[in-house]
């Protein structure tokens, strides 16, 4: 009898606790998504895209889109054609320290330990087809001319065309495929923040991680600064009401590794707790520009 009731009351606390849960993450979405939207973004699937493996699937058949973010290298740096190169240049000393961490270092011992600082939780700003996209458009080409340049000074030399072409590619690569997604800027108030970059249909605001690190650089010694570790929201659930258009989109022909154009055009909006959702999907018949 007593086993029997215990099992009864394991199975209604069971119960109870996924109920509690559900309405609990209900209620966040509630809040999350009422009133108006803090930002509506129109991306492609350059931006909010398959994993390399397909779409990201979760527990349920649930389907998931990436965010594909990244941040801006500095001068003197390679480029970045990925798009997850993580510590940027304006990160700095100053930065870090508006950010809560102690730059005070002055002995070898101290920069150990600001080197293993745990990371903190920040308010990131991402930036879509603006500014940060275009410096490093500019940089790609220019970098594509120098060596059409260098290879048509040298006629006949295979590795000169090698370079030619790759940095060729590359180019064609961050114009026409690579994410124009860029984290530009950080720090711990919404709205401060949101003051500093009004425009809600470019700029995101979303939740984050940075943490210390060391840079060293060419000529001008080492640099305390940091690097985003982490998009707290990177991913961003698919609703059933799209994912017929989407898995036929993944499911069809496979598209060039370089320069492919986006199949796919989505609407995202973030709300009240900063934390996005796909309010549309719409098929694209892009071609590539020349």
């Amino acid at each position: 009898m007593i086993r029997a009731w215990t099992r009864a009351h394991t199975l209604v606390v069971g119960a109870a606790l996924i109920l509690l849960t559900n309405a609990v993450a209900l209620g966040g979405v509630f809040l999350n998504r009422s009133g108006e939207p803090d930002a509506r973004l129109a991306l492609s699937e350059r931006e909010l895209g398959f994993d390399r493996g397909g779409m990201s699937r979760r527990e349920n058949s649930g389907m998931a889109l990436r965010l594909h973010w990244r941040v801006e290298s500095g001068d003197g740096e390679d480029i970045d054609y990925g798009g997850y190169y993580r510590q940027p240049a304006w990160i700095d000393e100053a930065r870090m320290a508006e950010l809560g961490f102690d730059t005070r270092v002055q002995t070898e011992s101290q920069e150990r330990r600001y080197q293993r600082g745990l990371p903190q939780p920040v308010l990131l700003v991402l930036e879509y087809d603006g500014p940060a996209w275009k410096r490093m458009l500019a940089r790609a080409q220019k970098t594509a001319q120098a060596h059409a340049a260098a290879a048509a000074a040298n006629p006949g030399n295979a590795e000169f065309e090698r370079r030619a072409k790759s940095a060729a590619d590359q180019a064609r690569q961050e114009r026409d495929g690579n994410s124009r997604l860029f984290v530009v800027d950080a720090g711990v108030d919404a709205a401060a923040l949101r003051a500093r970059y009004p425009d809600r249909a470019r700029h995101l605001i979303l939740a984050g991680m940075v943490r210390p690190a060391v840079r060293h650089v060419d000529g001008h010694g080492k640099r305390y600064g940091g690097f985003i570790s982490e998009v707290a929201v990177d991913e961003i659930n698919v609703p059933l009401a799209f994912r017929g258009e989407l898995d036929s989109i993944r499911n069809g022909p496979s598209p060039a590794a370089i320069g492919h154009p986006p199949r796919y055009a989505v609407r995202i909006a973030t709300g009240q707790r900063l934390e996005p959702w796909l309010e549309q999907v719409s098929p694209l018949a892009a071609t590539l520009a020349p």
